[in-house]
């Protein structure tokens, strides 16, 4: 993968998901996310449409990137073509811990210091592939593997395919027509 020497620029559509929701996404061109260092999730720092904003891209599993795009950043709305600068981030941003896990934890001290000692990427990499499971059930059962494997010394998950590419695990969302 390329080293990035100089912020990427590229102008991209934003869309709404196809399946409903009122959010907005982008895609980013193949050659924006080409200048990429990975086809991995990547924390990126930037500007759209002169609004700064960090956040951490998802593969598409063709090999690219999506980004869900908060409406701070943007005055745009679906539909309208915004114009970015990224850069991958300095300094990779804590992951949102969601409150179940915290509790799971704090309740297991050994957990919680093989957690803590980890990277930022390596808690976000746990995090992602604890919230995959499509079930309440499967998503229970991966966090109390993973307090089971942090306990006993693990400080990655193990076959978390961070591309997608091997799993079909990421993907972007369909767009919804205009």
């Amino acid at each position: 993968m390329p080293k990035v020497a100089a912020p990427i620029k590229f102008k991209a559509k934003l869309h709404r998901p196809a399946e409903g929701g009122d959010w907005t996404f982008l895609h980013l061109p193949q050659g924006a996310s080409d200048q990429l260092p990975t086809r991995s999730m990547v924390s990126v720092e930037g500007t759209m449409n002169g609004f700064p904003f960090a956040a951490t891209l998802q593969p598409d599993n063709n090999g690219g990137h999506w980004l869900k795009v908060e409406p701070a950043w943007s005055k745009a709305l679906p539909g309208d073509e915004v114009e970015c600068e990224i850069a991958p981030a300095k300094v990779e941003p804590e992951p949102d811990v969601p409150a179940d896990l915290l509790e799971a934890l704090a309740a297991n001290p050994t957990a919680m210091a093989v957690w803590a000692d980890t990277t930022a990427v390596a808690r976000r990499d746990w995090i992602t592939w604890m919230n995959q499971g499509k079930q309440a059930e499967t998503r229970r059962i991966r966090m109390e593997k993973m307090i089971d494997m942090l306990a006993n010394g693990k400080r990655r998950v193990c076959c978390f395919d961070r591309s997608g590419m091997a799993s079909k695990a990421f993907y972007c969302p369909a767009a919804a027509e205009d």
